[in-house]
């Protein structure tokens, strides 16, 4: 046993791992004791205005560069992955002036159609949202092609305590929806900023591959045209499919219900963020790796699965058996309904949690298209879930059970459709 402990500690997998857990553990760490204080100050009617528009751009936040910059770990030559880098923000920056184009256009008509009058003073800030972004994922993608790790944990740790630190300090004086919108807005842009100032100082030094030709801004947008063909939209997709309950919520019950919501998806998000991500990064590098050297993919999908299964067990079965009770303890009077909600919530975030790497290997496994197609079947069963809650039966509570059921059951199928492909993958 002693013998397995030491191999396991001096593997650089678990050791990048425990890097990037140890800064989303300090953020949350960060987040979870401001968050009594947080909620105290501004009440769930603030949260739910903040929950909205939230939703909404994190609709479009995946898409903000068409996901090109998820292929800045693929390229053997660092050159071209920096090729992706400007191929990514000009895409970036095109996409943001679309959208300021469509929202001067058709603002009072989006208001309308899906009665967001909340957050309409909002809206003209999401141009703004895509450029941070784009520019967050760029920095972040190249931390871990890099496998500057390190990086990435301690501004992860410092962002959660500046925008958290604010909420706070400016809370005291003005405890006001549009203040929580603000900070959401710049903690991308902030994120990146810190990213790129630490990077700069790294001692990293560029690896030229001269196996790999170096490619232009055209030949890599060809090349890697399955990002945006296929993983863009089922990026789109599955953003829509998890962020509809918020909006409908808004529509049919009022911002309350959504910031109920959204403060239950927020604490069953701690997991993920802590674990998932972790392992997600510095998985995804491993794998892509592994697929180079043609080892046993299946094996590594299925041994980072199982830890996530394992590791999961307590924390969304704690929420699932005393919900109401922790959320009104944690977070005051009033709060036991976002506990109701998040018993639910714990099935689609704990088999969200759990196919990490399932997701991640998609790009490996040259799956994208059949990704795409079920997240297309995921977004229709997710929505028919919630429309059979909110409509036939008219009841918030079961309308979100329906949807963390549905969702649940769709993970489990797809973890096990791509262990499947990977067993093929080398046969």
């Amino acid at each position: 046993m002693k013998k397995f402990v030491s191999k396991l500690t001096k593997s650089p997998f678990v050791k990048n791992v425990m890097v990037m857990a140890t800064g989303a553990a300090g953020a949350q760490a960060v987040t979870m004791a401001l968050s009594p204080i947080i909620t105290r100050l501004y009440g769930p009617e603030a949260f739910g205005i903040l929950g909205t528009f939230t939703a909404l751009t994190r609709v479009i936040i995946p898409v903000a560069a068409l996901t090109y910059p998820i292929a800045i770990v693929l390229p053997k030559n660092d050159k071209n992955a920096k090729g992706i880098i400007k191929l990514s923000m000009l895409v970036t920056l095109i996409i943001s002036v679309l959208t300021t184009l469509f929202l001067l256009v058709f603002n009072t008509h989006i208001i309308n159609w899906f009665q967001l009058e909340e957050i309409a003073p909002y809206l003209y800030l999401i141009p703004l949202v895509i450029v941070f972004a784009g520019l967050m994922q760029v920095t972040s993608q190249w931390l871990i092609r890099t496998k500057q790790f390190a990086i990435n944990a301690k501004v992860n740790f410092l962002q959660s305590v500046i925008i958290n630190g604010s909420k706070v300090g400016i809370g005291l004086f003005y405890p006001i929806a549009a203040v929580l919108v603000l900070l959401q807005v710049v903690s991308n842009g902030l994120r990146a900023f810190m990213m790129i100032m630490f990077a700069r100082r790294s001692s990293y030094q560029s690896k030229v591959n001269t196996k790999e030709k170096p490619l232009s801004l055209k030949e890599l947008a060809k090349k890697h045209y399955d990002f945006p063909l296929y993983r863009a939209p089922e990026e789109l997709f599955s953003s829509i499919s998890q962020n509809i309950p918020v909006l409908l919520l808004t529509s049919f019950f009022g911002p309350a219900s959504a910031g109920f919501y959204s403060i239950g998806r927020t604490v069953l998000g701690l997991p993920s963020r802590l674990i998932g991500e972790a392992i997600g990064d510095v998985f995804y590098p491993r794998i892509a790796e592994a697929a180079n050297n043609r080892e046993n993919l299946n094996g590594l999908i299925q041994k980072a699965t199982f830890a996530l299964l394992g590791i999961g067990v307590v924390p969304f079965g704690l929420i699932i058996a005393f919900g109401p009770f922790l959320f009104e303890f944690v977070f005051g009077e009033g709060w036991h309904v976002a506990g109701e909600y998040a018993r639910w919530i714990a099935l689609s975030s704990y088999s969200t949690f759990i196919n990490k790497p399932s997701v991640r290997s998609m790009p490996v496994l040259s799956a994208q298209r059949f990704h795409l197609i079920f997240s297309i079947i995921k977004f229709v069963f997710r929505s028919l879930s919630l429309v059979l809650g909110f409509i036939i039966f008219e009841s918030d509570i079961l309308a979100v059970a329906f949807f963390g059921i549905t969702s649940c059951l769709l993970n489990i199928i797809l973890i096990l459709i791509t262990i499947s492909m990977s067993r093929k993958k080398f046969n």
